[in-house]
């Protein structure tokens, strides 16, 4: 791109954002529900779920699913769907593996099985938003990564024919004028099309219809109500909060990207900060202009990567890219928001969707999701099998959290099942080093990804180093 059209896209993406509202627009939809009080005093219950975000709610849910006369306490430190449940793109994708291709690098002997199992795990989630009557704009609408570089382009091919040589034969390779048919932008290649394998929907909506389906089935619910601190109990555990204590028989942690009650569990996950847009209202003249008639989530399948879809209401949510590592893993609200992020998207936007210029962003937000050095979900227990835990999801939790509740339940009750016999839930990661060493290799990584990007998708040392360790990152 010229220099002078580069300093046009930068100068109309900074004007886009002239009254951008800061927060999810997820969490900014009419019918949040109000906070239910805190936990003041005791509690005494069989099963205890330690946050109220996805992992959390499915968790409670299936365990009333399974044994309605259960009784269930669900805590949450803030609100319910506050944190990454809240702020995410909307994709609701079968893969339990962050993918086909890092399933295959890691669990070829049972990917079978893991994909047969995420599937079925999307069919549940879709039936039960019918049986509650979960309003959260599902749309089993499918994903197609497109490519925007012609190396893209030749590795969706190769991952078509490897899923089609094992058996797998729902992706279809789409060429320019295909994909640009489905959604148009001048940058697209081609793309591949997963027809079923990934749903569309309110995040939030989903969130807060959970709250309700939990509450209805007896399921109570406390937020603002933090666990502080996990000790035994007797024959059961007791969990610390700020104005009581929670007697139980069994807890089930749900608290993903916070520091976990069972501290050594710490180190196998750190927080990456992600970032995403939403444009205002799309005009029927814009969604012309863009051809975006079958609502299909997209991404593109650079290592530092973009994902976007449209809203129910017709706006494009643009997400992604930026990937901001806290120095110590620590936590802060200060990094919720990052304008320099914020217009690096909007600049991005403008180059694969010029026919959208003059398009201003609605809410701009950001935030923590927990990453693991295999960027899908780890399982496990402490105290003696009385608690267990899921984390680890790397962004692809709003599908597979209701497969991590699953598997905290089968842990809890000491059952061996289909789900806790895979070496995926029975293995671990490998955890992060400590300061300043994970800083360094973050770092190093990020640097190498992008530069890969800019080399026609050339690794260098470092990333093959780190693909033959089993700790390789593939968007």
């Amino acid at each position: 791109m010229a220099a002078s059209a580069m300093r046009t896209t930068a100068a109309a993406a900074a004007a886009s954002l002239n009254d951008v509202q800061r927060g999810s627009f997820w969490l900014d939809a009419p019918g949040r529900p109000k906070a239910l009080p805190a936990l003041t005093g005791d509690e005494r219950t069989d099963l205890l779920v330690v946050g109220g975000g996805y992992s959390g709610l499915w968790t409670a849910l299936l365990a009333k699913e399974r044994d309605p006369a259960r009784d269930v306490v669900l805590i949450e430190g803030h609100e319910v769907g506050w944190a990454a449940s809240g702020r995410n793109g909307g994709f609701c994708a079968a893969s339990l593996t962050h993918g086909f291709s890092n399933g295959l690098a890691r669990w070829p002997d049972e990917l079978a099985a893991l994909e047969d199992l995420g599937a079925r795990n999307l069919d549940a989630i879709e039936a039960t938003v019918a049986r509650y009557s979960l309003d959260c704009d599902f749309e089993r609408s499918g994903e197609i990564d497109v490519a925007t570089e012609p190396h893209q382009l030749d590795a969706l091919r190769e991952l078509r024919d490897e899923a089609a040589k094992l058996g797998f034969g729902g992706l279809e390779l789409l060429d320019r004028d295909e994909v640009r048919a489905e959604v148009d932008s001048p940058t697209f290649l081609g793309g591949l099309q997963d027809r079923r394998g990934v749903a569309m929907l309110h995040p939030a909506k989903l969130a807060w219809g959970l709250k309700r389906a939990c509450l209805d089935l007896g399921v109570r619910i406390y937020e603002h109500t933090r666990g502080l601190e996990l000790a035994r109990s007797g024959a059961g555990m007791a969990v610390r909060t700020p104005y009581g204590r929670v007697f139980a028989r069994r807890v089930a942690l749900g608290t993903n990207v916070f520091p976990s009650l069972v501290k050594r569990v710490r180190p196998y996950t750190v927080p990456v900060y992600d970032y995403a847009l939403t444009t205002e209202p799309l005009t029927d003249e814009q969604l012309a202009a863009i051809g975006w008639r079958n609502r299909q989530g997209l991404s593109d399948t650079a290592n530092q990567f973009h994902y976007f879809r449209i809203t129910a209401d017709h706006r494009v949510l643009w997400g992604g890219y930026d990937a901001v590592y806290p120095y110590g893993g620590r936590l802060s609200a200060g990094l919720d928001h990052r304008p320099e992020t914020y217009l690096k998207l909007a600049t991005h936007f403008l180059r694969c969707f010029p026919q959208l210029e003059g398009v201003r962003f609605s809410h701009a937000w950001g935030g923590a999701i927990d990453t693991c050095s295999r960027f899908s979900p780890f399982f496990g227990t402490a105290y003696e099998g009385r608690v267990a835990y899921a984390a680890g999801y790397t962004g692809l939790g709003v599908g597979a959290t209701r497969f991590g509740g699953d598997v905290m339940l089968d842990l809890l009750a000491a059952e061996r099942t289909e789900r806790t016999a895979l070496e995926m839930v029975r293995s671990k990661p490998l955890p992060f080093p400590p300061e300043p060493v994970a800083w360094a290799g973050i770092g190093l990584t990020k640097w190498s990804l992008a530069r890969a990007d800019a080399r026609g998708g050339k690794r260098n040392m470092w990333l093959r180093t780190m693909d033959s360790l089993g700790l390789g990152f593939d968007s």
